[in-house]
């Protein structure tokens, strides 16, 4: 599952260390290209709206090999796009295919013993984890010697071969849910309404990940100006760094496990802040950008596992709907990061985004510090 999850989310990142060369193949400008990442996450969080309520519905692995086959189609369509406007159309569908990661967790969650579901769930996304980074290390490496199609040509394979191997691996998940598919989507309305520490995990989630999404998608232009004048292999290159984000999941799942999830999400969304104000200061450096590359991915991971493991506890019935309700408000996050930063970058470039990132930041630990204060969270 977590190898799954890491390969398929990589789907929805390929792009970013790509956009300076799709904006010079069909001469578009930098917000422009940026729009293509972000409707990418669009996609996604339309996705997990009208799909991912289905896991409660229907058979999980049956959702899931149909779901493949929508995934390597839209992959297709990208790579063999003749202009930018069908590119954000195939890259807005490939965000809404791309869903399998957010089927594949609750399950997880559900296979997984009470006291352990927050080491498990940290488990599975730290290969989500190392899926998004590391996709653009191999995107950022294959668009500088092969070009950018060629990326989506090979994520199309790659996702045959796993389609093939889940066939055969994947075990079946019944569903527990009776109603039909209109009733089943009122009742995210209802969740909403009626689980307030969903509604904190969401928003708190989604401030995040935008500022996750407005780091990483202005990497490339960054690394294009002085002093580094570097390509999109180096600005991928960045996805092994924050790889090292990803080996503290299955630990700060542990430690979630232990009853300490408060404190911990408090200390994650510090490392944030701590992270942009470190890209402020030296952000002309490689040793400034490593580092706070390093504690944004510790902390946004930190924080969505704890996240994730709150919400797991709420309802066991309703996992697949709690966490749809979850990761659409956290995908829009990140469109909105990423819209922002791109928008930001265009008039007062990395000034612009370091300041987003904080203010978003920020937001994101009064709405934790707000919440925990008013309504402690029942560990």
């Amino acid at each position: 599952m977590a190898i799954a999850t890491g390969l398929v989310v990589a789907n929805l990142y390929y792009n970013q260390p790509l956009l300076d060369e799709i904006a010079r193949t069909f001469g578009i400008t930098e917000a422009h290209a940026g729009s293509i990442s972000m409707l990418t996450q669009i996609g996604y969080a339309v996705g997990m709206f009208f799909i991912i309520p289905l896991g409660d519905m229907l058979k999980r692995k049956k959702l899931i090999m149909f779901n493949f086959g929508m995934i390597i189609a839209s992959l297709l369509l990208a790579a063999f796009s003749p202009n930018s406007t069908f590119l954000m159309f195939a890259s807005f569908l490939i965000g809404a295919t791309s869903v399998t990661p957010q089927l594949l967790i609750p399950m997880a969650a559900h296979l997984a013993r009470p006291e352990e579901r927050g080491r498990t769930v940290g488990f599975v996304m730290s290969g989500l984890l190392i899926g998004i980074l590391l996709s653009r290390t191999i995107s950022g490496f294959v668009g500088a010697h092969l070009g950018w199609r060629a990326m989506f040509i090979i994520a199309g394979l790659v996702m045959v071969l796993l389609w093939i191997l889940l066939s055969f691996l994947l075990p079946e998940v019944y569903p527990e849910y009776k109603g039909n598919y209109k009733s089943l989507m009122q009742s995210l309305v209802s969740l909403i309404r009626d689980e307030p520490m969903l509604r904190m995990a969401a928003v708190r989630g989604a401030l995040c990940f935008a500022s996750f999404a407005a780091f990483w998608t202005t990497l490339v232009f960054l690394l294009r100006e002085p002093p580094f004048n570097a390509g999109s292999d180096v600005a991928g290159a960045f996805g092994l760094v924050g790889a090292f984000g990803a080996l503290g999941a299955s630990f700060m799942g542990r430690i979630s496990d232990k009853g300490n999830s408060q404190q911990v999400t408090t200390y994650s969304i510090g490392l944030i802040i701590l992270s942009y104000l470190i890209f402020g200061v030296s952000g002309s450096s490689y040793l400034g950008l490593i580092a706070g590359v390093i504690l944004l991915d510790l902390g946004v991971q930190a924080t969505h596992i704890s996240n994730q493991t709150l919400i797991f506890s709420l309802r066991p019935e309703a996992r697949n709907r709690l966490n749809t309700v979850y990761m659409v408000t956290y995908f829009l996050g990140g469109a909105s990061g990423t819209f922002l930063a791109s928008q930001l970058w265009y008039r007062w470039q990395w000034q612009g985004v370091v300041a987003i990132g904080i203010i978003l930041s920020i937001l994101a630990l009064l709405v934790h510090l707000r919440f925990t204060k008013s309504q402690p969270i029942m560990e």
